[in-house]
């Protein structure tokens, strides 16, 4: 199962178009925030970073994360999402980053949740779908180990499988796995659930598709 799902990815990526790239050199005008004033266009190490440097006043109508970064006006299927994420919240079991898809509105969306230590409401995948989120994870790891520097992150999603596969620095063996058609379009992004961190060179390939209402 596993090899079956790596093939899928891989020939995923190199069938999708580039979408969009964002080195943050321009500010921060492609993206659309739950609170645009928990974000800021910020240098690490001399890097351009996206920083999410506070909490933001944003209170979701189910339990779902609350800091999102949304890459406007793409809406795919089909995707693969690359970035660099460094982790800049205090150290405790449940310090996360988190990347989004699929997503429609407040209360219908995925998200993987990358935290220090795994249980079921961390270091899973979750769907939002009008009620609280749930996980849908069918492997994970122990944990993702956040430290004080940027990781590699990818994530994969194939829609006419189902298939989703999260990477962490390791680009060949996913930490996170599911499979889920729930939500076939939607748009993209970046965050975390409760705590804060900065991402730099966002790349998303895929194929776009229509908004449904």
């Amino acid at each position: 199962m596993r090899f079956a799902l790596l093939v899928c990815v891989a020939v995923v990526g190199l069938q999708s178009p580039a979408l969009f790239e964002d080195n943050f050199a321009n500010g921060n005008d492609g993206w659309k925030f739950t609170d645009s004033a928990a974000w800021k266009i910020a240098k690490h190490e001399g890097v351009n970073v996206l920083e999410q440097f506070q909490q933001s006043k944003y209170t979701p109508a189910v339990r779902s994360p609350l800091n999102i970064a949304l890459i406007k006006d793409q809406v795919v299927g089909d995707f693969v999402l690359e970035a660099k994420a460094l982790s800049t919240g205090k150290d405790n079991p449940h310090r996360d980053m988190c990347v989004f898809w699929g997503y429609q509105d407040p209360s219908h969306f995925y998200y993987c949740h990358m935290a220090k230590e795994a249980d079921d409401r961390a270091n899973q995948i979750f769907i939002v779908n009008g009620k609280d989120r749930a996980k849908i994870s069918l492997t994970s790891t122990k944990g993702t180990a956040w430290d004080d520097k940027f990781h590699q992150i990818k994530l994969t999603r194939d829609v006419k499988s189902g298939e989703i596969a999260v990477y962490w620095d390791d680009m060949k063996t996913p930490i996170m796995t599911a499979k889920d058609k729930t939500f076939v379009w939607g748009q993209v992004g970046v965050g975390s659930f409760d705590d804060s961190g900065m991402w730099s060179d966002v790349k998303l390939s895929g194929n776009r598709a229509e908004a449904k209402k």
